[in-house]
């Protein structure tokens, strides 16, 4: 068998491949519906002509699905990268789906990708060649090992603090404080790991770091092109070797902090969009493989992402590179975790209906994804939402967008709110139940105020209306509802200074109540510092200040910063927050002054929750969400140490060894605050 793979190349694995016994190179693509096949192969700074041409034979070079070959170094003729071109049989697509021999094609295992000076999306569009003006794929020479240094893994539980980035935007801004050449990369990210430790960060879940078309204007990278490599844009040296060295690196330093590392992924759509969309791959190597396809051949390509095409991922080859992608950032990046971006359509049938998903089995039953972190956005582009029991990953983590809104909803005043705060803080069981049946866990509710999408921290309390006319779309895009409230001021021009305090007095309560909450808190890099996007709420194509962090509001907004370090480090001392399980028995719900006020105009609730059970403090919180101030008393024996209250000014807001006890049987919580008291066990 090894003479014959020698002869005519292996169909496993996918990609390019070296192989070290005979000093070659096998090369594999799927495709279902091609009838003919040519490996085209590129020198360095001749990117026009292929120095080699390879037209696969099929009664040769075909194992099923699967066209392969195999070449001897000196078969390559020195060169770098290669891509393919495909051949349709017109009656297998029977029409829907049209295609361009033409067009140079992306290997999809691709692990590493090279755009060529004249790279072109407008090229990819148009019928014809654009021979010169495609991305290729990268030859890897054989590689040294890197040098993991013993790296392993840092798993978190009650500990978890997951911070989303964006790493160009984490230090592109001139003032990050970093040299310039690794502002915006990766590296970017490993110097400024000191600063993710002072502030209390476990886990940092990085936006999309698979290669995306740099031509496409996305910065936030929501369009990828291929799943198998880093984006080199984020890289010192711009390279796809760099990329995977520089990628390394930053997940070693990482985990030597303590960080775990999660990837935001999207496995729904790519960047080829819809017909109107480039040809880069999957759309010249078999369309209606990789995608969801309709019988419509004006407009061929189902569009439940909102970008033009949706991933077929019902398809076995289509899960295979899935698989394969999420064991490759495991196995040889050492990522662990991962967002899935729009989870929800892979339960999308090849017709668009709703049903069973394999990938999740696969998933759950694949050892080297046993251990690693998932996390779902538990929706798509079309309305389906499966927010909590109703999503099929039982285990899977899921973004809990109805915390985000019902604490959004609570404290800028809204009435008839008290009940949903409530479930929220306790772990939102009304989705993620702990019956005999479901037996989830509060953990599995990803809490957040804030997220890349939507508004940030502070322009959540200083906007009432978007302002995302820099988009280029007529303010039509972003979210129309942000249940936000501007404090009684838009924007941030001419602010009275009663407005900038009130500002400032509710971003405390909406992060304090984050890491009050039984769940898993993620929140947006630089709300720590109120990073500002000047209430734009969908800047996806706005690389420049309006999302680049502002360092210099670590400064101007210290204070905040410092409430916000405290609060997490508070959150972190007290594993009775963060559990496994529910509060049940442990939790005791009190009003103002005596039982919970559930009425339309109620806007305060308080809680006592034991910490006996966990060898921890006991805790009383006190939260109004009123105009005006309101006692309430205390309903469990002190003696109660305050700790926090968000109406004190700084450093008084949160005086983490406090001893201040409270002498009256009440406490008067000012108006929009929220107070925090431990006890000591006895």
């Amino acid at each position: 068998m090894g003479a014959w793979h020698s002869k005519e190349g292996s169909p496993y694995p996918m990609g390019v491949s070296f192989v070290p016994d005979e000093d070659a190179y096998n090369f594999t693509l799927y495709s279902k519906n091609a009838s003919h096949v040519e490996l085209l192969l590129f020198l360095d700074e001749s990117y026009e002509k292929p120095v080699v041409t390879v037209s696969f034979d099929p009664f040769v070079h075909k194992s099923q699905r699967v066209w392969h070959c195999r070449l001897k170094r000196p078969e390559l003729g020195g060169a770098r990268y290669y891509a393919f071109r495909v051949h349709h049989n017109d009656d297998a697509l029977t029409g829907i789906c049209r295609s361009d021999h033409e067009k140079l094609l992306l290997d999809p295992f691709a692990r590493g990708v090279f755009f060529p000076p004249d790279f072109s999306r407008t090229a990819g569009c148009r019928p014809g060649s654009n021979l010169g003006k495609a991305p290729l794929g990268y030859i890897f020479s054989e590689q040294a090992d890197f040098d993991w240094q013993g790296d392993q893994p840092c798993p978190h539980e009650y500990d978890l603090i997951i911070y989303e980035m964006h790493v160009r935007g984490f230090t592109r801004h001139p003032n990050a404080g970093i040299s310039k050449d690794k502002q915006g990369t990766f590296a970017g990210i490993t110097e400024k790991i000191p600063y993710l430790q002072e502030l209390g960060i476990t886990a940092v879940e990085l936006m999309p770091v698979h290669q995306f078309d740099p031509h496409a204007g996305d910065y936030w990278g929501y369009m990828p092109l291929n799943f198998f490599s880093p984006h080199t844009g984020y890289t010192t040296s711009k390279t796809p070797p760099k990329a995977i060295s520089e990628f390394k690196e930053m997940v070693r330093e990482l985990h030597k902090a303590g960080i775990e590392v999660i990837l935001d992924v999207v496995f729904n759509h790519t960047t080829e969009e819809g017909l109107t969309g480039p040809t880069y791959h999957l759309k010249g190597i078999d369309p209606s493989t990789y995608y969801l396809v309709q019988n419509d051949p004006a407009d061929p390509y189902l569009n439940y992402s909102g970008t033009g095409n949706t991933l077929r991922t019902d398809h076995p080859a289509v899960q295979h590179m899935i698989m394969e992608s999420l064991r490759y950032w495991v196995k040889e990046m050492h990522v662990d975790g991962f967002r899935f971006d729009l989870a929800s359509v892979f339960t999308r049938r090849s017709d668009g209906t709703v049903g069973e998903a394999p990938i999740f089995s696969d998933i759950a039953t694949d050892q080297d994804l046993a251990h690693v972190r998932l996390i779902a956005e538990p929706w798509d582009a079309q309305g389906l939402y499966q927010l909590g029991r109703s999503f099929p990953g039982s285990t899977w983590q899921q973004w809990n967008a109805g915390y985000r809104d019902d604490v959004r909803r609570f404290v800028r005043g809204d009435g008839g709110m008290v009940g949903a705060l409530m479930q929220a803080l306790y772990g939102s069981d009304n989705h993620f139940p702990d019956d005999l049946l479901h037996a989830f866990h509060p953990y599995q509710s990803i809490n957040y105020i804030t997220s890349h999408d939507g508004f940030t921290l502070y322009d959540l309390v200083a906007y009432n209306q978007k302002n995302n006319a820099a988009n280029g779309h007529h303010n039509l895009d972003g979210m129309a509802e942000n249940f936000s409230w501007n404090c009684g001021w838009e924007g941030d021009e001419h602010v009275p200074e009663e407005v900038l305090k009130l500002r400032a007095q509710q971003a405390k309560n909406l992060f304090l109540l984050l890491m009050l909450s039984n769940g898993t808190p993620m929140f947006v890099a630089g709300d720590e510092f109120l990073q500002t996007q000047g209430g734009n709420n969908n800047p996806y194509n706005q690389d420049n200040q309006t999302t680049w962090l502002d360092w210099s509001r670590l400064e101007s907004r210290g204070e905040h910063f410092a409430f916000v370090k405290k609060a997490i480090a508070f959150r972190k001392q007290h594993p009775s927050l963060g559990r496994s399980r529910f509060w049940r028995d442990d939790i005791k719900w009190h009003g103002a002054g005596g039982a919970v006020d559930f009425a339309p105009s109620a806007r305060q609730l308080a809680y006592f929750l034991s910490g006996k059970s966990q060898e921890d403090d006991d805790l009383y919180v006190m939260i109004n969400a009123h105009w005006e101030g309101r006692n309430f008393e205390l309903m469990e024996p002190g003696p109660w140490i305050r700790i926090a209250d968000t109406s004190l000014p700084p450093p008084q807001d949160f005086q983490e060894e406090s001893q201040e006890q409270v002498s009256l049987p009440y406490y008067a919580v000012a108006p929009r605050a929220v107070v925090v008291f431990i006890r000591k066990p006895g």
